[in-house]
């Protein structure tokens, strides 16, 4: 099962904090994980193995929502901050209308994504 890990800056160091947590969730044979760019360097610095596609402002969001939209991703955990603006807000709304238009379960933060993960 491909699940994409994204996080804004300021919701990065909780990506990792909520990876760590749930390591043997992740580390599971059948789980891959695929990231844009900069939320997978750090990730992978804390022991994960993950797809690292571009960073978001670069076409990450986008490349991540082509994947839910051929079927690849089948859960998506974005950290999202909603208080800073983001210049690729538009890649990140079609992020999360694929989701929508695929049925593909998408968590904002970590409650979610704990709800998430427990329901599998």
């Amino acid at each position: 099962m491909e699940i994409a890990i994204i996080a804004h800056d300021g919701k990065k160091a909780e990506m990792v904090q909520f990876l760590n947590e749930h390591k043997a969730f992740f580390h599971q044979d059948h789980i891959t994980l695929v990231s844009t760019g900069t939320t997978g360097n750090k990730v992978e610095s804390a022991g994960f193995k993950v797809k690292k596609l571009l960073s978001g402002p670069l076409g990450g969001d986008a490349q991540i929502a082509g994947r839910v939209a051929e079927g690849l991703c089948k859960m998506v955990l974005f950290f999202r901050d909603p208080l800073a603006k983001h210049p690729h807000e538009p890649d990140v709304l079609m992020l999360m209308r694929l989701c929508d238009v695929h049925d593909v379960p998408l968590a904002t933060n970590p409650a979610t994504a704990l709800l998430l993960i427990k329901g599998l």
